[in-house]
């Protein structure tokens, strides 16, 4: 005879109502042990992985119209894929760039947090916003890259944020990523003050692709995240590299865009 089930619920189902309670007591605990904070400013929230609606203000979001080239806003939409002055006076190596904001408000604070504060927890919120960005240049990309430290600076800080980004993105878009296809076989020196022509001269010949990652690159799209576009040197002379190995498109993706009175700042 079978055990009476006045509730008519299977085994399967008691266990489903019971993994549930214990999620719900896991998440209350969390919300008690660490509460949802802004991850800009701090101040409590109601959720987690976003900011307060002060902080998302302070965000200067770069919309379209843009250059198609590199990503910088343009006046006025005319309807067709528009290549700016700058971009046609002096084309970059790489194919196309978009980034998510300007290097300002809380923008810049979440980069400044993720790289020098070793402030992690923004990378889920940091990742969305690659994504809705980059979504153009990401729907057809084969990898996902990111601009890679030198091992010096590497050991130094533990951590390179640039991979962070792709990784979070790479999970987030179901994308492959690789931080081991492009190294940094010359040890620069800081890019910080630096003009745009000493930032050129810094890099140059500083990135090189393997032997052993030629496969993973030849014929493919491949798209370079990183942090902050200034002067554009640094990820010209990474896709300088993976054109040189072989890559059909190289195009770039960061969080922000620095220009003007921004291009000096500790951003490197």
């Amino acid at each position: 005879m079978s055990t009476p089930n006045p509730a008519g619920l299977t085994i399967r189902a008691r266990l489903a109502q019971a993994s549930a309670g214990l999620g719900s007591c896991r998440s209350r605990l969390a919300n008690f042990v660490l509460p949802p904070v802004c991850l800009s400013c701090h101040k409590p929230l109601i959720g987690y992985d976003t900011l307060c609606a002060t902080c998302w203000r302070n965000v200067e979001f770069i919309r379209p119209p843009v250059c198609d080239r590199l990503g910088t806003p343009l006046a006025h939409d005319i309807g067709v894929i528009t290549i700016s002055a700058a971009a046609t006076a002096d084309p970059p190596v790489y194919d196309r760039a978009r980034a998510v904001a300007h290097f300002t408000g809380t923008a810049r604070a979440l980069i400044h947090a993720l790289k020098y504060a070793d402030r992690h927890d923004g990378r889920r919120l940091l990742g969305r916003w690659l994504s809705t960005a980059g979504a153009e240049i990401l729907d057809d990309a084969h990898l996902l890259v990111p601009v890679p430290l030198h091992r010096l600076r590497l050991f130094t800080r533990r951590f390179n944020q640039a991979a962070i980004l792709a990784q979070e993105l790479a999970r987030q878009r179901q994308m492959a990523w690789d931080p081991a296809v492009l190294i940094r076989v010359k040890r620069t020196a800081q890019q910080v003050g630096l003009t745009r022509d000493q930032r050129m001269r810094n890099v140059a010949a500083a990135f090189r692709v393997p032997e052993r990652a030629l496969a993973r690159v030849e014929t493919r799209n491949i798209v370079l995240v990183d942090d902050v576009i200034t002067t554009g040197a640094t990820v010209n002379a990474c896709a300088r590299a993976l054109k040189s190995a072989g890559a059909a498109r190289v195009d770039v993706l960061a969080i922000a865009l620095a220009t003007g009175d921004h291009v000096g700042e500790r951003i490197s």
